[in-house]
């Protein structure tokens, strides 16, 4: 038989054909007179092996050492099964993750741990607002990793008692007295000290981070609400 024969009788591409030829995987035959590459059953049936087995995951370098060593062939695909299983675990996570995102109506960039904060954060919130505490949340997110934001976002309370602050917080103005600045950062020293004193035992502290935090509050907020916020910042000694 021809190659294109060949080709459809297994369900490929001559040029697959031929790169297996280039690879040294499938024997090639002999040229006929005419300049026709004849292929006999031998062929055809190495060839369904090799389709088969990468379906399966084989890699195509190490069809050589298991196609004829069936050693070799049951450990490789104990290996491919410990990657087909790790697979199926993170698509699995996967899948809980967009579960969870459809359920709580957050936006699919929030990582899962914080997930309950969304609608916290996002009620009664003025539009950017909202796009600032998100952008928070994802930066302090990235900063703290896994462990930070569980230490950070996992208090009792915690929820509730930054709400208050957050509205006193966006009620800041040009025309806000000086004594209720001033009052707002002390109250948000007391109330932040705790938590970031516990993070100080977890990670040491970076001044990128501080700075990070502190260019994204002066680039989305009202001047006196990043004077609140550097404040802060300075009177804890890191970022917040």
């Amino acid at each position: 038989m021809l190659s294109g024969e060949l080709a459809e009788l297994a369900g490929v591409t001559v040029r697959t054909l031929r790169h297996y030829h280039q690879i040294g995987l499938l024997p090639e035959p002999p040229r006929s007179t005419g300049g026709y590459r004849h292929y006999d059953v031998g062929h055809l049936v190495r060839l369904l092996r090799i389709t088969r087995m990468t379906a399966l995951g084989l890699p195509l370098s190490a069809l050589p050492a298991v196609l004829d060593d069936q050693a070799a062939a049951d450990e490789l695909l104990d290996e491919l099964d410990r990657q087909a299983a790790a697979d199926v675990e993170r698509l699995t996570a996967r899948r809980a993750g967009i579960a969870a995102l459809r359920g709580s109506g957050a936006p699919p960039d929030l990582p899962p741990e914080l997930l309950r904060w969304h609608p916290a954060l996002a009620a009664g919130v003025p539009d950017d607002m909202a796009r600032y505490e998100h952008e928070q949340l994802l930066l302090a997110a990235h900063l703290l990793g896994p462990a930070g934001v569980a230490a950070l976002f996992g208090e009792n309370g915690t929820m509730s008692a930054s709400a208050a602050f957050a509205a006193r917080f966006y009620a800041l103005g040009p025309e806000t007295p000086d004594d209720e600045v001033a009052s707002l950062v002390d109250d948000l020293v007391a109330h932040v000290e705790p938590l970031m004193a516990r993070l100080a035992d977890l990670f040491p502290r970076d001044p990128r981070a501080a700075a990070l935090m502190d260019e994204l509050s002066e680039r989305m907020l009202e001047p006196v609400q990043h004077q609140v916020l550097r404040q802060v910042q300075q009177r804890l000694g890191g970022w917040v």
